[in-house]
C-alpha cells in the first residue's frame, strides 16, 4: 500500500462502509418482515371493504372502517369477531343525563337507564350521527320496571340512541 493513492484508499473504505450499511439495512428489513408474519397473528393480507362504526362492551372497544376483515367469523380463545357490513345498536352518553345501559335479549337489545333523575328526558334515535337534525323520537314503547326505564330494540341496521332533556 506504500505507493497507493490516498484518494483510492478513501474511495475503497467508503465503498466497504456503504456495502456494510446496505447489508445492515437488508438484514433489518428481513427482521421487520418476520415480525409481520410471525407469532399467532397473520398481518400479511388485507381487503378493502365499506362500512364504519364503533362497538364497546366491558373494557373493550372495537372500531371498524375500510380495510376491515372480509365477511365471516374469526375466533380464538374467548373472543370472536364477526366481519362484514357493520350494523349495530350504539349508545351515546349525553352529559348530565342518566347513564344508558344495553343488554342482549334474543334477537333484540334492551336499552335501559335509571328511573331516578330521568324526569324530563326522552329517548331519541338516529341512523346517522353526522347532523344534529337526524335525532328524533324513537317511537319505541317505553316501559318502567322497578327502578329502571327501558325500550326494546330489534337488532339490524345502524342505530344510535341517546337521552335528551326536553
Amino acid at each position: 500500500m506504500a505507493g497507493d493513492n490516498p484518494q483510492t484508499i478513501g474511495y475503497t473504505i467508503l465503498m466497504k462502509v456503504r456495502q456494510a450499511f446496505l447489508l445492515g439495512v437488508f438484514l433489518l428489513s428481513t427482521l421487520i418482515v418476520q415480525a409481520q408474519s410471525g407469532g399467532p397473528y397473520d398481518l400479511s393480507w388485507s381487503r378493502i371493504a365499506g362500512g364504519g362504526g364503533a362497538s364497546s362492551g366491558g373494557g373493550y372497544t372495537l372500531v371498524g372502517t375500510i380495510g376491515q376483515h372480509e365477511a365471516g367469523t374469526l375466533s380464538g380463545g374467548s373472543y370472536s369477531l364477526e366481519g362484514g357490513f357493520l350494523s349495530g345498536v350504539f349508545l351515546v352518553q349525553t352529559p348530565g343525563a342518566p347513564k344508558l345501559s344495553i343488554t342482549k335479549s334474543g334477537s333484540n337489545v334492551i336499552i335501559s337507564w335509571p328511573l331516578e333523575g330521568s324526569d324530563g328526558f326522552v329517548i331519541q334515535q338516529s341512523g346517522d350521527m353526522a347532523t344534529s337534525a337526524s335525532w328524533n323520537g324513537s317511537g319505541l314503547v317505553l316501559t318502567t320496571n322497578g327502578a329502571n326505564r327501558s325500550v326494546t330494540v330489534p337488532v339490524g341496521g345502524l342505530k344510535f340512541f341517546r337521552l335528551k332533556k326536553l
